[in-house]
C-alpha cells in the first residue's frame, strides 16, 4: 500500500488514521475496537482531520510505546502486524507512517479500563453491558471459517487461483507463503498442515467435496404460491457450485434472466424501460447470502425462490445477536469476517454494512415495498416484492410469535428439504403425527446430518424452539423409534437410529 492510496482513503468499518501524538491508551480503543469487529488498518502518523503527514521518525520512543499499546492496554493481547510506509511530511522531508493491521479476533477484548469497544462505521463504539455480554455469546458461534477441514490437502486447493488474488492484492510472495502466513488459512500442527474452511471454499478446486450444500440453489414457481405433489409448479431449478467467486458470478449472472422488463411513455414521450428489481438489489440479496451463511450448517444450501410477484432468499444462520431486524440497515456484524474481506477485493463487498442499507434504498428509490427479513428457526429469510399489490412494509420477527405446534404459526413449507435425499421420510409415514411435525422432523435430521448427538437444548437452539415443544419433538420421535438414547454422554442425549440411513 502506497502513502498515496492511503491519503485518499476515507475513514470507515476497517480504516482510521491517528496522530503520532496519541496515547498508548488510548490507541488501545481503535485497537479493540476492529479485532471485536471486522479487523482493520490503523495508520498512525496522519492527522485524522486534515490528512497532514506528521510522520513518525521523530518520535522514536512514542512509537516504541504505541507499538505495545496492544500488549500493555488491551485485554487479551491483540494480535497485530506493522509496517512502515515511507513518505514525504508536511515539512517535506523524507520519513515513515506506521501502519497496523489488526485481525478480527476470536475473543472479546477490552481495554486496560475494562471497557469493550467494537467499531460501527467509522465510529469507535463504546460497548453496554448487555451487548457485551452479547458479543460474548456471538464470538463463540463465529468462525467456522476458521475451523481446519478433515482430510484436506494441499492438492486440493487451486494454487493458480491463489497466485491469481496474490497477485490482485499486490503480494509478493508465493501462493503458498500467502496460505501460511495470511488469515490462518493454512497452519501445521504435529508435522500436518490444515487447510481452513475458509482456503477451501475460497480456493478450493472443488469445495462441494467437503461443503455439498456451500452452493446456491435457484427454483422459479409458476405464480405467486409454492405448492407440493401433483400441484407442483417449479419450472426452473438450477444450482451453481465451486468456490465462492465462481458461485457469485454465476448466480448472480443466472438472476438477471430471470428478471422482467416492462416498457412504457414516459412524460417526456419517449419509451422507458424498466426491470422489475433494481440490478443492485438482485446482486446485494446474493452477496449478502453467500458471504453471511452459517457454513457450519452443512443440511441445507442457500435458496433464492423466484415467484411472480417477490423474489425470497432462504440462507442457513440466524441473525447475531447484536444484529436485529429492526436494526439491520445500520448494524453490522460479520459471521464469516475473512470471506467478506476476499469479496471486498473484488468488488461485491464495498464497505461493510453499506449493502443492506443501499438494499432499502434503491428499493425506496423505484417505489418498491422495503425488503422485510425474518427469523424463522435456523434460516434467515429476505424478501423483495416488485411491488404488484403489495402494502405491507413491516418486517416480521418470528421470534417473537410464540410457537405452538397445534396452531402452527411457523410456515415450514419456507424451510428447504430436499426430499429425495431424506431417506427418513419412508419412516414418517404415520396418521397420528401431523404433517408440521412430520417436516419439523426432517428439518432437524438434515441439520443434524444423521450422526451428531443432541438433546432438547439443543433443538431449541437450532430451530428457536421452547423447551416445551422441544420436548414435544423428542417424544414424537421416541414414539416413532427413529432415535435411541446415548450412554456416557451425559443425561437427555439422543441420536438417530442407525437403520434410517439404509
Amino acid at each position: 500500500m502506497s502513502i498515496e492510496e492511503i491519503i485518499e482513503m476515507e475513514e470507515g468499518q476497517t480504516f482510521e488514521r491517528k496522530s503520532i501524538k496519541i496515547s498508548s491508551r488510548s490507541l488501545a480503543e481503535p485497537i479493540c475496537a476492529f479485532a471485536n469487529a471486522d479487523g482493520g488498518i490503523i495508520a498512525i502518523g496522519i492527522t485524522n482531520t486534515k490528512k497532514r503527514i506528521e510522520g513518525v521518525d521523530s518520535h522514536l520512543s512514542k512509537l516504541n510505546d504505541l507499538l505495545r499499546a496492544p500488549i500493555d492496554f488491551c485485554f487479551p493481547t491483540v494480535e497485530v502486524r506493522t509496517e512502515l510506509i515511507p513518505c514525504i511530511d508536511m515539512l517535506g522531508k523524507d520519513n515513515h507512517i506506521l501502519l497496523i493491521y489488526v485481525e478480527p479476533s476470536m475473543h472479546v477484548h477490552a481495554n486496560q479500563s475494562d471497557e469493550v469497544f467494537i467499531r460501527v462505521g467509522d465510529k469507535t463504539k463504546k460497548m453496554s453491558f448487555e451487548d457485551r455480554v452479547q458479543l460474548l455469546y456471538d464470538k463463540g458461534m463465529r468462525y467456522y471459517e476458521d475451523t481446519p477441514v478433515a482430510e484436506a490437502e494441499i492438492e486440493d486447493l487451486d494454487m493458480d487461483f491463489v497466485r491469481d488474488y496474490t497477485q490482485k492484492i499486490g503480494y509478493k510472495k508465493t501462493a503458498l507463503e500467502y496460505l501460511r502466513e495470511n488469515k490462518g488459512f493454512i497452519k501445521e500442527k504435529d508435522g500436518k498442515l490444515l487447510i481452513s474452511t475458509g482456503a477451501i471454499l475460497l480456493f478450493g478446486k472443488s469445495p462441494q467435496t467437503f461443503f455439498p450444500r456451500a452452493r446456491v440453489r435457484f427454483i422459479r414457481y409458476e405464480g405467486n404460491e409454492e405448492k407440493f405433489g401433483a400441484k407442483m409448479n417449479v419450472i426452473k431449478d438450477v444450482s451453481f457450485c465451486g468456490n465462492i467467486l465462481k458461485i457469485l458470478k454465476e448466480s448472480i449472472s443466472f438472476l438477471d434472466t430471470q428478471i422482467r422488463e416492462k416498457t412504457y411513455l414516459g412524460i417526456d414521450g419517449t419509451f422507458v424501460t424498466e426491470e422489475e428489481y433494481p440490478k443492485f438489489v438482485r446482486q446485494e440479496i446474493i452477496v449478502n447470502a453467500v458471504t453471511h451463511r452459517d457454513y457450519s450448517i452443512k443440511g441445507t444450501d442457500i435458496q433464492v425462490k423466484i415467484f411472480d410477484d417477490r423474489i425470497v432468499v432462504d440462507s442457513p444462520g440466524k441473525l447475531p445477536g447484536l444484529v436485529k431486524p429492526e436494526n439491520i440497515r445500520n448494524t453490522h456484524f460479520s459471521r464469516n469476517p475473512k470471506i467478506a474481506e476476499f469479496l471486498k477485493v473484488y468488488k461485491y463487498v464495498k464497505e461493510y454494512g453499506e449493502g443492506v442499507n443501499r438494499i432499502f434504498d434503491e428499493m425506496d428509490a423505484a417505489n418498491l415495498p422495503e425488503p422485510v427479513f425474518i427469523r424463522n428457526g435456523f434460516m434467515l429469510q429476505i424478501v423483495i416484492k416488485n411491488g404488484k399489490g403489495f402494502k405491507e412494509k413491516v418486517p416480521i420477527d418470528m421470534e417473537k410469535v410464540p410457537i405452538d405446534m397445534e396452531k402452527v404459526p411457523i410456515d415450514m413449507e419456507k424451510v428447504p428439504i430436499d426430499m429425495e435425499k431424506v431417506p427418513i421420510e419412508n419412516f414418517l409415514d404415520n396418521e397420528d403425527i401431523t404433517e408440521i411435525m412430520k417436516k419439523t422432523i426432517l428439518n432437524l435430521y438434515i441439520i443434524l446430518e444423521s450422526n451428531r448427538v443432541f438433546s432438547r437444548k439443543d433443538i431449541s437452539e437450532l430451530l428457536d424452539f421452547s423447551d416445551r415443544n422441544s420436548g414435544k419433538i423428542i417424544s414424537t420421535m421416541k414414539h416413532l423409534n427413529i432415535i435411541e438414547p446415548v450412554t456416557g454422554k451425559g443425561k437427555g442425549k439422543y441420536i438417530f437410529c442407525k437403520n434410517l440411513c439404509k
